[in-house]
């Protein structure tokens, strides 16, 4: 009896000393930086492999100050890619960082609203007399906050690609009207990139220069964006720039009727296939091009809710206003999301999180902090994969400062990735079967299925 107590006493002191030791290491936030950042360069070199990125570059910054930056890969897959020095990758990298460009357009706004030049209540028609939508009641109703949070009532990427057609920025405005709603104006959250046309409408009227201008002046100099363009013709003076890559899921050679080899594919993309053109006419939406060390500027600058240094530009309030949620975007158990002006702001059990995307043919992107933490993490990409490898390393990244357990997020995501993509090759399969089968019957001719495998 005396011996089981004793192994029972010492059951009990090896569980509580574990757990309290798990406590030590999960249930406390870790602020030893460069620890952290030899953990976050192997992940993100597990990252890399997994998703055949050919080049990306990242910066976290803690506590007001960058403790990591670093370029991992190439610039460009060549047959010697990696003998040339000149196409490695380094934290001074050009890239495009598409959606992201939103919430430069946002604040520019919210430096408008500090001037008194604008309110956020403002309707667009009494700014823009020559405004015009489908429906005339919200041509008329429309406010300027409404512009940037995706509840116009036009439909979710309508327009987006119109630009490459040729069609320039005034064009695109001037086809507003012909866009049928798709959803209640204010009823819904459908992601749009051309109503940001209006808002670069409206701050070139209220303040006489373009929406580039505005971005430099107002932005990226007193930031001290040194490296950071705009459009095509500020990605095509950069130098230190990578080359974008497509990224796709290919079926290979059938092994049974039901599995078959695959890949991941990754290609270089050259003259149009870069769609500089898209790239300027969408601007205001995603035209900004940066790198990881000047991302890293961008990011402190909103958890230091608009000052840089000693001065104040943009005011806490507009900051504050900025990063305040409008529009529920998904809800389940363990997070809510909304959208705010240009930054989607997650709530979980552990902390809260602003983060935005940014994808272009051929670069993918994120900027995220924790303002809890002074935490920041951008990652850009030179390859159009998924946005589940930005978010395995933002997840993890957050994950390592607040001491939760490691989680191999990419790992997860790639494995729900290809299980999504053959997935759609069995439905695709099992329906050109179903269509061969009706081809023998007699049911629909030879030609008429060779159209629909086209499809």
């Amino acid at each position: 009896m005396k011996k089981l107590q004793f192994n029972t006493l010492i059951i009990t002191i090896a569980i509580v000393f574990t757990t309290s030791f798990q406590g030590i290491l999960y249930g406390q936030d870790n602020q030893d930086d460069a620890a952290i950042a030899l953990k976050a360069e192997e992940y993100i070199k597990k990252i890399q492999k997994d998703w055949k990125i050919p080049g990306l570059s990242v910066s976290i910054s803690k506590g007001g100050k960058v403790v990591y930056a670093k370029g991992f890969g190439v610039k460009e897959l060549t047959n010697n890619m990696f003998n040339d020095g000149k196409n490695l990758v380094d934290e001074n990298t050009v890239f495009q960082i598409g959606s992201i460009s939103k919430s430069f357009t946002a604040t520019v706004m919210a430096q408008l609203v500090d001037e008194g030049k604008i309110k956020w209540e403002d309707t667009v028609k009494n700014i823009l007399p020559d405004f015009r939508m489908y429906d005339k009641w919200v041509e008329e109703n429309l406010q300027v906050r409404d512009i940037m949070t995706h509840h116009t009532g036009i439909g979710g990427q309508a327009g987006t690609y119109i630009p490459n057609l040729g069609y320039g920025r005034e064009d695109v405005y001037k086809m507003l009207p012909f866009f049928k709603p798709a959803y209640g104006f204010r009823g819904g959250y459908e992601y749009n990139n051309i109503t940001f046309i209006i808002a670069s409408k409206i701050i070139e009227k209220l303040t006489g220069k373009s929406w580039e201008d505005n971005i430099r002046e107002r932005i990226l100099i007193p930031l001290g964006m040194t490296s950071t363009s705009i459009n095509k013709e500020g990605f095509n003076a950069s130098k230190n720039v990578a080359v974008p890559h497509e990224f796709y899921y290919s079926k290979g050679r059938m092994l049974t009727d039901s599995t078959w080899t695959d890949s991941l594919v990754v290609n270089p993309l050259y003259g149009d296939e870069q769609a500089l053109h898209w790239l300027t006419v969408i601007g205001p939406a995603g035209g900004i091009n940066s790198t990881a060390v000047d991302m890293a500027k961008y990011a402190q600058f909103h958890l230091d809710l608009g000052r840089v240094g000693d001065k104040q530009i943009i005011s806490r309030k507009q900051m504050q206003y900025l990063h305040k949620g409008q529009t529920i975007t998904s809800q389940d158990s363990s997070r809510t999301t909304l959208y705010g002006h240009c930054w989607f702001v997650e709530q979980n059990n552990r902390y809260r999180l602003y983060f935005h995307t940014g994808t272009t043919w051929g670069f993918t992107a994120i900027c995220a902090f924790v303002p809890e933490q002074n935490l920041s993490i951008v990652m850009l990409a030179n390859s159009e994969v998924p946005s589940s490898p930005r978010y395995a390393l933002m997840r993890r990244v957050i994950d390592y400062y607040k001491g939760f357990p490691e989680k191999d997020y990419s790992a997860s995501y790639l494995a729900s990735f290809m299980k999504e993509e053959r997935d759609l090759e069995r439905v695709k399969s099992e329906k050109l079967k179903s269509e061969e089968l009706k081809v023998k019957s007699g049911e629909v001719n030879s030609e008429e299925l060779k159209v629909k495998s086209d499809k």
